[in-house]
């Protein structure tokens, strides 16, 4: 097979990919790595884009413009590195003919991890306890107690329900508002209801939807002020799933006791950024799917699509399995064995 240029973005595989990157070069790739920190976008990406036949990626942004480029010309496959796509438009991807892959179901259970974490820390005042030790103040701060009270999560797939989980273990009542309810997270103790009920009810609102132009903005200024004054807010899923400046405002003004965010409209955050000036506010770098273990299975996966792509073969985990049988479909597929479909 010919060579393929591939252009990894996905930062991730500077420190838990070095295996996977391996495979790539034993099976003839050739990899161009822009060096360049955060999601990519406009002229930036268009300039990796040039001759690339497949992009290891991070969450940058695949508009239907870069898509239709001539730079994006020769490119066949986008191998996301995590599981949201929503920075991708997968519909102009498979009209041009190009295969997305990623990788869904290997972070349910780091995310979650992240997530109780975030909860359990903004909970118990960790993030200020630690600021106070380093900046050499000795102080004590009153927290609150997580054990016996409601757990609300914003969208209950795999995750959702990863966190429900760990929820049991602290006797959580767990209430889940998702549009498309999953009846096996009901045998977990989920009870589903209105995001209304799930707010004015919930003590902890942790977030785990996707991101779609129906969820953008989803929690905004009447949905904060509906929440519990003495209520905290966790977001490990997408940034523009929250108005920012109204969380920043019902903060200031306590209309809720405290913030946790692993994720932001814009990243890296802007340092002008109202969040970081509110109070109670924990902030962490999008960061909550690093655990070693987990990058690894993620890099070795996301790699497995594009050497299976340049080799001929139909990846596994495709977004738009339909390009498969595109007229338009840029890859060359090899003719299948006799009996194996």
């Amino acid at each position: 097979m010919p060579s393929w240029k591939v252009v990894v973005t996905a930062r991730a595989m500077d420190e838990v990919g070095q295996s996977a990157l391996e495979r790539l070069r034993d099976a003839g790739c050739e990899i161009v790595d822009p060096q360049q920190v955060g999601p990519m976008s406009g002229d930036a990406l268009l300039r990796v884009l040039d001759g690339a036949d497949a992009v290891l990626a991070g969450v940058d942004h695949f508009t239907a413009e870069a898509i239709g480029s001539p730079e994006a010309g020769q490119l066949k496959l986008i191998s996301r590195w995590g599981v949201g796509f929503d920075a991708i438009d997968v519909s102009a991807a498979t009209d041009a003919g190009i295969v997305v892959a990623y990788t869904p179901g290997l972070l349910n259970e780091t995310v979650a991890d992240f997530a109780f974490a975030l909860l359990l820390a903004l909970a118990r005042h960790v993030h200020l306890g630690h600021g106070d030790m380093t900046n050499g103040t000795w102080r004590a701060v009153w927290g609150v107690e997580v054990f016996g009270k409601t757990l609300g999560l914003v969208g209950c797939g795999r995750i959702g329900q990863a966190m429900a989980r760990r929820a049991s273990g602290f006797n959580l009542r767990v209430l889940a508002y998702d549009v498309a309810p999953d009846p096996a997270a009901e045998k977990l103790g989920v009870t589903f209801v209105g995001l209304d009920e799930l707010l004015a009810e919930s003590d902890f609102v942790s977030i785990h939807a996707a991101l779609t132009p129906g969820s953008r903005g989803l929690i905004g200024e009447p949905q904060l002020h509906a929440m519990k004054p003495t209520a905290l807010l966790i977001n490990t899923a997408r940034g523009a799933l929250i108005d920012e400046d109204a969380l920043a405002k019902a903060l200031h003004d306590h209309e809720i006791a405290g913030a946790a965010l692993d994720a932001f409209v814009a990243e890296p955050l802007p340092a002008d950024s109202p969040l970081r000036s509110a109070p109670n506010v924990l902030l962490t770098p999008h960061f909550a799917s690093y655990a070693r273990e987990t990058g690894e299975r993620v890099s070795h996966t996301a790699v497995q699509a594009i050497v299976d792509l340049k080799n001929g073969r139909k990846p596994q985990l495709v977004l738009n399995p339909e390009v498969f049988a595109s007229p338009v479909l840029r890859a060359v597929l090899a003719p299948p064995v006799p009996g194996s479909e």
